[in-house]
């Protein structure tokens, strides 16, 4: 028989103690190699993501600190306390009486409200002023012997100048000329603050915001005990009824413009909103432009330009809801870039020279778009005169979207 070919027969237990062979070795090798490779520290990962606040840091920082995540947190905080006395059984009659009273009877919302000049004065509003800081530039002085409607622009995620500004008398004021300064003597205040009422003698400053926020036990307590207001047509005019240095604050870009609020924009919703103006003109009250340098700098909002899908869903929220929630973030209270609180980011609000208003009840479209246009006009030349001063981060110009 020829032996063309031969064929070699391995056993099939050789073949499986082969494969255990070469099995140990590989896991040997790659237990070798985790016992060499150093484990990752989560500790010194976190730390390089975050930036951790030092240990050591000023009381008077703390102070602001603490100031301005208290009232970040206000609404939450007066809802716990509403909901922890209502597990209180024997108050339950107290607190049906207080909710009547509030939800049904007081109309202070709408009625100016009820501002405290000693709760609007308290040092809490110097330490949440000037933990960004925050202050205002005034331009002209304002005679109190008319009542005023003040344009604040932009919105910003939530407005703090505006709040800082009008509802408080805890924000400094920063003025072109030295010699021109308004201090507080109140001795309970240390050291002595400035702000709007000294500022502007003679004008009573009323900040409006959603008549929603008065719906809330004791946080709307807080809001008119700053002299803040509902912002519906009524309680605009009856402040502004209230005789000569009457005076309303509007942020008129409202919840869509606060989706355009990110750094180093100014992107304003102004040419479709004709109502303030139209109040002003039927009240015989000067407009007021005021442009707040900073104010869209405090947060960072996720990306939503118009077209995505976020943008989209936050409109609908919007149209369903009447407000809106920018998906933002801040900082936290023990790192620099996690968190809601906001950032610390210099805010200076621009009050600007007044427009003289005609009064007229009944006034024609044509004269409300005359009087924009004025407007316009002041709020663009307060952006270019201030703008490479209070705005060198900017990324673009001043924009009217809308």
């Amino acid at each position: 028989m020829s032996r063309t070919g031969s064929t070699t027969t391995l056993h099939p237990g050789s073949l499986k103690k082969s494969s255990r062979t070469l099995s140990a070795t590989s896991l040997k090798e790659r237990l070798s190699k985790l016992a060499t490779t150093p484990l990752p520290n989560p500790v010194a990962a976190l730390h390089a993501n975050v930036n951790f606040v030092p240990a050591r840091i000023p009381r008077k920082r703390r102070l602001q600190m603490l100031a301005v995540a208290v009232w970040s947190v206000m609404i939450v905080i007066t809802t716990c306390a509403w909901l922890l006395l209502l597990s209180v059984p024997p108050i339950w009659p107290i607190l049906a009486v207080y909710y009547t009273w509030a939800r049904w009877i007081d109309k202070a919302p709408e009625c100016g409200g009820r501002p405290s000049r000693w709760f609007r004065s308290m040092r809490f509003w110097t330490y949440f002023a000037d933990y960004y800081p925050a202050s205002f530039l005034k331009e002209a002085d304002l005679p109190p012997d008319r009542p005023y409607v003040f344009g604040y622009h932009p919105h910003g995620i939530i407005g703090m100048g505006a709040l800082a500004t009008f509802a408080t008398e805890g924000r400094l004021t920063t003025l072109p000329l030295p010699h021109r300064a308004y201090t507080h003597t109140n001795p309970l205040l240390s050291p002595p603050a400035t702000g709007f009422s000294a500022a502007f003698p003679g004008i009573k400053p009323h900040l409006l915001t959603l008549t929603t926020n008065f719906q809330m036990p004791f946080y709307r307590d807080i809001l008119l005990a700053l002299g803040v207001c509902s912002v519906s047509k009524r309680s605009c005019s009856n402040i502004l009824k209230g005789g000569p240095g009457s005076a309303i604050t509007i942020v008129v870009g409202g919840a869509a413009e606060s989706l355009s609020a990110h750094p180093g924009t100014a992107d304003l919703t102004l040419r479709k909103r004709l109502g303030f103006i139209k109040i002003a003109i039927q009240h015989g009250a000067d407009l007021v432009p005021v442009f707040s340098f900073g104010e869209n700098d405090i947060y960072q909002q996720m990306p939503n330009e118009k077209g995505t899908t976020i943008y989209a869903l936050q409109r609908k929220f919007q149209s369903i809801f009447g407000f809106t929630l920018p998906l933002f973030h801040g900082r936290g209270l023990l790192n620099y870039n996690i968190g809601l609180m906001p950032y610390r980011r210099q805010i200076v609000a621009v009050i600007g020279h007044p427009i003289h208003v005609e009064q007229c009840d009944k006034p024609t479209l044509e004269e409300v778009m005359r009087v924009q246009t004025k407007y316009i006009d002041e709020l663009t030349r307060i952006w270019n005169t201030y703008k490479d001063q209070f705005a060198k981060a900017r990324l673009r110009e001043l924009n009217i979207i809308e």
